[in-house]
């Protein structure tokens, strides 16, 4: 069913314009607050190299996967909160917004009890897929002890994160993403360098700063409602709201295990390719989480025009992101062209991991501009609330890359599978491109 906010016919049209601008006070405070995100990782990794022992090392990497595989999961719940507020900030319904808020928020809290629950079967079997044994596990059970209690808090943020995005509020949501990085930042550094707790500290850091961040979130939510608004969420909003959270799920699932099989595969090729490739696939994350501004931008304005039932803003919403996107997508490619040697001579541990990198560094500087459109449209979706379509296209994006790699990665080694990589991404951007007109055409009639 198309679970956008479209059923009611007779709901008002609400114009409203969208310019440059618009796309802009959403997509560079967003840009910013990504790409603050991977930096808490390297600090995180830094302060524990500093107490010289690779055990620890790896096992804060190995948990810190186990919790990535868990909370990318989770992220639909930032994407279907901004979406669904959007769309009722579009129709100028302030008591949809709360309760959509609401239905997030007790998603949110079902599934950060149950993650603490099922605490001990996760962590074990987290342990198991990674391969963990000896002191490499040890470091690693105690890491994952210590930060699963941060669940819930996390899923909170993502819904306070979402929410606001939703209303167009980007500065305040960058303002809780830099204040939940920096203080993971500057407490994992005191509690590990100043006080020399370990991993326990890098995990408690983690802890204290998503729960004081959620502090903050709902101080901040609670300034912005309306105590007369509050409704409890009705049978069909939560229906609607567990199909679009299942979908994005499902979604992001699948990405997931796209990048995973990249990385999986890259091992196959030899230790010092899957060194390489692990040293290009920083690039490629460094690029989504500053393009990710441009498909925050797209979520906000496509699902306000949505819920405004206006035809013209959504168009409006399409070109400007478009636009903005190949910009931004431009200028993130050039910098990997430009300084791409550098960083692999920094990064890379031998000289001969570095050759490699430079080899495959075309793949990553073409990335950006073969991947903008399916950020772009990823955001278009998820506004619109167009999940299962999104869903769809990402399985059928998701077989092709397959079906690339087998047949390319024999026949060209590493080049084959990066050129599945980038047909992955091509696939997305194509099939999300062409379903649009129909989508929009029956959206808003």
């Amino acid at each position: 069913m198309d679970t956008s906010i479209t059923d009611g016919a007779d709901r008002p049209v609400r114009p409203f314009t969208v310019a440059h601008r618009d796309v802009l006070k959403i997509a560079i405070p967003m840009m910013i607050a990504y790409l603050s995100t991977p930096l808490v990782g390297l600090v995180a990794t830094g302060v524990i190299a500093h107490m010289r022992n690779e055990t620890l090392v790896g096992g804060v990497a190995l948990a810190s996967v186990i919790f990535d595989v868990i909370f990318v999961t989770f992220n639909f719940l930032r994407g279907a909160t901004t979406g669904f507020t959007a769309q009722s900030m579009g129709a100028g319904d302030r008591i949809g917004e709360q309760r959509m808020l609401l239905s997030g928020l007790m998603i949110a809290f079902v599934a950060g009890l149950l993650l603490l629950v099922f605490q001990v079967p996760i962590g074990a079997l987290g342990m198991a897929a990674m391969g963990a044994d000896g002191a490499v596990a040890e470091a690693a059970a105690t890491y994952f002890h210590w930060r699963i209690w941060s669940a819930p808090f996390v899923l909170f943020n993502f819904v306070a994160f979402g929410w606001l995005i939703g209303r167009g509020e980007a500065l305040w949501s960058m303002a809780l993403q830099t204040l939940l990085n920096g203080l993971n930042a500057g407490l994992s550094y005191y509690w590990v360098i100043r006080l020399g707790h370990g991993v326990e500290g890098v995990a408690i850091a983690s802890l204290v700063a998503e729960a004081a961040t959620a502090i903050a979130g709902a101080l901040l939510v609670l300034t912005k409602t309306d105590r007369a608004a509050w409704r409890m969420p009705d049978l069909s909003a939560m229906k609607r709201s567990f199909a679009v959270n299942g979908d994005m799920m499902i979604r992001s699932f699948a990405l997931l295990i796209g990048l995973s099989f990249f990385t999986r595969q890259s091992g196959f090729l030899g230790i010092e390719v899957l060194a390489a490739n692990t040293i290009l696939l920083r690039f490629y994350f460094f690029g989504v989480a500053f393009l990710d501004g441009v498909a925050t931008a797209a979520e906000q304005l496509a699902g306000r025009a949505v819920g405004a039932r206006y035809r013209p803003a959504f168009d409006r919403t399409i070109r400007l992101t478009t636009i903005w996107g190949l910009v931004f997508a431009a200028a993130v490619s050039c910098a990997f062209l430009a300084a791409g040697d550098w960083v692999i001579s920094l990064t890379a541990p031998t000289d001969a991991v570095a050759t490699l990198a430079d080899e495959y560094l075309i793949y990553v500087v073409a990335l950006p501009l073969i991947g903008i459109i399916a950020f772009q449209m990823d955001g278009v979706y998820i506004g619109s609330t167009w999940s299962r379509q999104m869903r769809n296209l990402m399985v059928i994006s998701l077989l092709l890359y397959f079906a690339a790699w087998s047949v390319l990665q024999p026949l060209y080694a590493n080049n084959g599978l990066w050129i599945a990589l980038l047909l992955f991404q091509g696939a997305r951007s194509i099939a999300f491109r062409l379903m649009l007109p129909r989508l929009a055409a029956r959206t808003f009639g």
